[in-house]
This record gives C-alpha cells, structure tokens and sequence, in this order.
C-alpha cells in the first residue's frame, strides 16, 4: 500500500468521524426543543431613568 493511498484512507476516516459528530451535535441541539428568547430585565434601565423622572416638574 503507498503512502498516498494510507493518506486518503486516513482522511476519510477522519472525515467521517467528523460528519457523525456532527450529525450527533445537531441532534441533541434538536432534541432540547424550541428555542425561546431570554427574558429582557428592564431594572437596570429604569434605575438610570428614575431619578431623571423623579426630577421633572409637571406643570398644572
């Protein structure tokens, strides 16, 4: 057997491994479910605008 021909058998097996890790990968990342968006916590804008509000005068 040449070098050339241990090469590419060596190649393919590594690009097989590849291909079923990745197969795998994307099952499990499937299964998990559907993906939902992360709550948006809005306390941290509304203690930099609290004290702005807190200052306005509202005129009568």
């Amino acid at each position: 057997m040449g070098r050339s021909k241990l090469i590419a058998i060596v190649t393919g097996a590594i690009a097989l491994l590849l291909s079923i890790a990745y197969l795998l990968l994307v099952q499990l990342l499937d299964f998990r479910g559907e993906m939902v968006p992360a709550p948006v916590d809005l306390s941290v804008l509304l203690s930099l605008f609290m004290p702005m509000v807190d200052g306005l005068k509202i005129a009568h």
